[in-house]
């Protein structure tokens, strides 16, 4: 099954190819990777440590925090779950809680997503990676360092290193920094990150998350919409 054959929410395909993509699709400067819901099906994971913080702490969950926080850099998230959702701590004391119960999962379990660590192997054999993740830096280095690919990473990007969170392009912007390109490709999940990784400028392969589908109209902006990251070929 090929990308534009794919079914995905609404039913509506990817853009039309143009000239243009094909000049983009001709010169991969690099590869930047989203990491949760890419290489890890963590998104679950997060939500129901932040859910777990806010029950302990005398907030109260509400029907879109789960949806509202996608995407927010780790600067952003725990002022929301202090203000939006009631809990009784304050932003820096509900991010210390949740990373802490999301390492302790992790090095318990790795829910690496099915041919991520091949995908990485693969690609960086042919092209220069970076990363570039809503997830705190600890985090982000404890699931390169458990995939045994942290030295197939060019540059590493979190978004608490950025002034805005996804859908902002702030930390495609500085992945591509630091990886000295002007433009590229992006692996990406969600709706948040297809918007910030198409505002930024890069050619974005979508690979829909299938717990929180993204809108038609974020999907509409992807170049290419795949299955997998087996089907990931450049």
């Amino acid at each position: 099954m090929s990308s534009r054959d794919l079914p995905h929410a609404g039913g509506r395909a990817p853009r039309a190819s143009t000239a243009s993509d094909a000049s983009r699709k001709a010169s991969v400067a690099a590869i930047i990777f989203d990491l949760d819901g890419v290489l890890v099906d963590s998104e679950q994971a997060w939500d129901q440590a932040r859910r777990d913080v806010v029950d302990a702490h005398g907030g109260a969950w509400t029907a879109s925090a789960t949806r509202d926080m996608l995407g927010m850099s780790s600067r952003e998230w725990p002022v929301y779950v202090v203000e939006q959702l009631g809990t009784q701590l304050t932003p820096d004391e509900v991010n210390a809680a949740v990373v802490e119960a999301m390492l302790a999962g992790y090095r318990e379990h790795l829910p690496l997503l099915p041919g991520a660590r091949e995908a990485v192997e693969r690609l960086s054999d042919r092209y220069r990676l970076g990363l570039a993740s809503s997830s705190n830096r600890p985090v982000i280095d404890v699931v390169l360092d458990a995939m045994g690919v942290t030295d197939r990473f060019a540059a590493t990007v979190s978004s608490e290193e950025v002034e805005r969170g996804k859908p902002a392009p702030d930390v495609y912007l500085e992945a591509m920094r630091r990886l000295g390109i002007t433009e590229g490709v992006a692996i990406e999940d969600s709706e948040n990150g297809i918007r910030s990784a198409h505002a930024a400028g890069l050619r974005v392969i979508a690979i829909p998350n299938p717990h929180f589908p993204p809108a038609d109209a974020a999907l509409a902006l992807a170049d290419e919409i795949l299955e997998n990251l087996d089907a990931v070929r450049l």
